[in-house]
């Protein structure tokens, strides 16, 4: 018989449901492009069409490791997002906005 996850989680420790919750936000932080347009619901048919490519195309920038800011830009918008860049030092964050709506200056 299956058990409930909240009876589950409820006999565990409250230090491993720090764990538990803490590996859970990372995995939501942290997403490949492919696993954020899953998260998202959408197929890479959809989002193709939405970026006015083939899916072929989408398969392909998936799989990338490196590619242009606006193309980014441009897959996250079709997500519904907003890119966001940010440099991280140890005394704060910073946005970085040079690379704010680069489409509309192009």
């Amino acid at each position: 018989m299956s058990k409930n996850f909240k009876e589950l989680q409820a006999k565990m420790s409250p230090e491993r449901r720090a764990r538990n919750e803490a590996a859970a936000a990372k995995m939501i932080d942290e997403m490949a492009l492919d696993e954020l347009r899953e998260a998202r619901d959408l197929t890479q048919e959809q989002l193709a069409q939405l970026l006015h490519v083939n899916q072929a195309a989408v398969s392909k920038m998936e799989r990338r490791a490196d590619m242009y800011i606006t193309t980014l830009q441009g897959v996250i918008k079709a997500m519904g997002g907003r890119l966001e860049i940010r440099a991280i030092f140890p005394n704060g964050i910073v946005r970085i906005n040079q690379f704010q709506d680069l489409r509309k200056r192009a």
